[in-house]
This record gives structure tokens, sequence and C-alpha cells, in this order.
């Protein structure tokens, strides 16, 4: 088992934690996330918690893989899948690499707004349903794990609805490329 499948082969709140500071490119195209959401299989707000469909079918797949989808018919949402009916939503990071490509592709040129948000984030590097179970480690992806534990702060996830507010989003503490501040944080 290769040492980015070990990572991810563990609860999604582990890793979406562990995930802070983690280099990641789409092409050469990326930067430093900022900002994560767990979701797990008993969890009512997860893709995963009525069990494995066709939209869903890669959250049962291996780990260390992508599961990538559309958010309200509009919107690509890139998640890293952790251990079986779970990942990690990628909402946000600092852009570093490929900018001039980036503000192509969103039409925005301030950097804090490039990448904050799924939505953003997806149209920013390019990711698309084609995405979808692609493996982690093989290109077009590109992914450093941080070297050294980052301070987070952790509070609600964003726009969930369906489960009672979990402190379950990873937030880089201080960062100004968050999607939106950690108001109920705690380190």
């Amino acid at each position: 088992m290769s040492t980015l499948t070990r990572f991810f082969a563990r609860p999604a709140p582990v890793v979406a934690r562990e995930l802070i500071g983690a280099a990641f490119t789409v092409d050469g195209v990326g930067g430093e996330i900022v900002e994560t959401e767990a979701y797990e299989p008993h969890d009512p707000a997860s893709h995963s918690f009525r069990g494995m469909t066709a939209r869903n079918a890669s959250m049962f797949g291996p780990p260390a893989h992508a599961y990538v989808y559309r958010i309200y018919g509009l919107h690509w949402c890139f998640n890293m899948v952790a251990e079986r009916g779970s990942a990690v939503l990628i909402r946000a990071l600092e852009p570093l690499t490929g900018l001039d490509a980036m503000i192509s592709r969103r039409g925005a040129a301030d950097p804090k707004t490039l990448c904050a948000g799924p939505g953003r984030l997806c149209q920013a590097l390019a990711i698309e349903g084609r995405h979808d179970g692609l493996p982690l480690a093989e290109p077009p992806f590109a992914l450093s794990l941080p070297k050294q534990s980052r301070s987070v702060d952790v509070a609600t996830r964003i726009g969930v609805r369906e489960a009672t507010p979990a402190h379950l989003r990873y937030c880089m503490a201080g960062s100004a490329y968050l999607s939106r501040k950690a108001r109920s944080s705690q380190s």
C-alpha cells in the first residue's frame, strides 16, 4: 500500500484536517489547500448515506481517488476519497501555481477569490466530471502532503441542512483564501 493510500485510508475528519497545507495541482495549476469538509457514510449530509449509486460510486472505491460531482446542476465539486463511503470536499486553496490560467478560466483577477469555494476552485483548476474516479497519485493530479501540521480552525460545514451542525470544516488559521471565515472556530 502506498504512502498516499495509507494517508487516505482513514476516517474523513482526520484526513480533512491533515490535508490543510497540502500542495495540490491539476495539470500544474493549483496551490495550497486551506479549507476542507469531511463527509462519512453515517452522516445524513453525505452522498453515501443512502448507499452506493452511479453518482457516488467513487466514494465507495479505493482511497486516494477523486470524487467529482455537479451541485445545483451548475458547479463541479471536488472531493478526495478517504475510507469506504467517506470523502473530503476541497473547499478552498491559496492559488500559487498557474495564476494566469486560473484568472483566464475564472474571469477574476483577485487571488483571494480565485479558488475560494468548491465551484470556483473547480473552475480555476478546470476540474470536471471526467476527473471522477481518477487516482490522486497520477497525472493530471499532483498532491504533496504537508511536512508539518498547521494551525487549524474547526467550524460547522457550509450549506449543510441534512444533519445537525457538525464541526467537520477545517480551515487554515488566519488564511485570507477561505470561502468563508470560520465563525464558530476552535483550534
